[in-house]
């Protein structure tokens, strides 16, 4: 039960009860994303159970379900899109009020969840059988990065630089590479995540201490990045993003800054060099079904950045480990490991 990022208990609550249309999953791993310690964003609805980046295994079937089984290892997402309105219609899943409205009970941070109806007919996703129930954490926040990279388009050749590499700015590295980038250089201030940086795929890794704009033109033979993405919510990210990217570029903000902070937009500049500003959030239908096939096919790979499992009596230790962004990349809890 999540109060804020140095409050996190372990508290006793029913078995959910299901209903017509309905599953009951037992959680297996439960993924600590990023955003479950955007406290500005989380301490509003605490206490509250956190978690999305869920799979497990279903164990009790409500009535009516007949496409799925007990005994099943699934991925479920925690958000659905109505299919029918018409920023669905028209491919903006993540707008969608239905999206944002639909959950499951209770959150992820849990020993079992119970799948609402509207999940069940459109969020649950049968795991591979490569697939582990830890590797299946990962089909969220990939899904989130193919989402973001599909919307830049992000073509073969290109550079790219991706501000921050955190887990998000990993992903996004890794796919990336994946996908055909040219020349991939990635920016933290962080030196364990500088080094992850340079494991999971990125030709170069510049400290953010130095000047990125300066050190980018080094080693991109005088040009800036095709792509910048943004991975970070520091201001100096949004901004550092803008001067970084080339004429005919895209800065994806990935990540974005607090709701109260502005970030200055130099609109002339981006006006004369026909500069595209655009953000990314969350995933649909189509952005999950890539990521568990890019998974299957191993044409990404993803496991080696778990460098924490964890019961649930160290939530608050897993929690702070995320948090502070320091010595850890994949934070997983394990609720049923003792």
């Amino acid at each position: 039960m999540y109060y804020n990022n140095r409050d996190v208990r372990v508290e006793e609550m029913p078995v959910p009860k299901i209903g017509y249309g309905e599953l009951l999953l037992k959680v297996v791993a439960s993924g600590i994303c990023g955003s479950d310690v955007m406290e500005w964003y989380r301490i509003k609805k605490a206490p509250r159970v956190l978690g999305h980046e869920i799979t497990g295994e279903i164990v009790e079937i409500g009535e009516g379900v007949e496409k799925y089984k007990k005994g099943d290892r699934v991925f479920v997402s925690h958000h659905v899109p109505c299919n029918t309105c018409y920023y669905c219609l028209h491919g903006f899943h993540t707008a969608c009020e239905t999206l944002h409205r639909t959950n499951y009970d209770p959150g992820g941070f849990s020993e079992y969840i119970r799948v609402p109806e509207i999940n069940v007919q459109s969020g649950v996703y049968i795991l591979p059988e490569n697939m582990s129930f830890e590797e299946g954490t990962f089909i969220e926040p990939l899904a989130c990065v193919v989402r973001g990279q599909r919307l830049a388009r992000i073509r073969p050749g290109q550079t790219v630089l991706v501000i921050g590499s955190g887990i998000s700015g990993l992903i996004h590295i890794n796919l990336a590479r994946a996908s055909g980038a040219g020349r991939i250089i990635a920016s933290d201030i962080n030196e364990y995540r500088m080094d992850a940086a340079r494991r999971f795929g990125a030709d170069t890794v510049i400290n953010a201490k130095e000047d990125v704009r300066e050190r980018l033109l080094e080693v991109n033979d005088n040009r800036l990045a095709d792509l910048v993405i943004v991975c970070a919510g520091a201001l100096a990210a949004s901004t550092g993003a803008l001067n970084c990217v080339d004429r005919g570029g895209k800065v994806l903000y990935f990540a974005v800054p607090e709701p109260e902070v502005m970030v200055p937009v130099p609109m002339n500049d981006l006006w004369r060099n026909e500069i595209t500003l655009m953000t990314s959030y969350g995933a649909g239908p189509l952005d999950i079904e890539t990521a568990v096939k890019l998974m299957s096919s191993r044409r990404v790979e993803l496991n080696e950045m778990i460098t924490h499992k964890l019961p649930f009596d160290q939530g608050g230790p897993g929690f702070k480990l995320v948090a502070e962004a320091g010595d850890s990349i994949k934070v997983i809890f394990e609720p049923q490991r003792k």
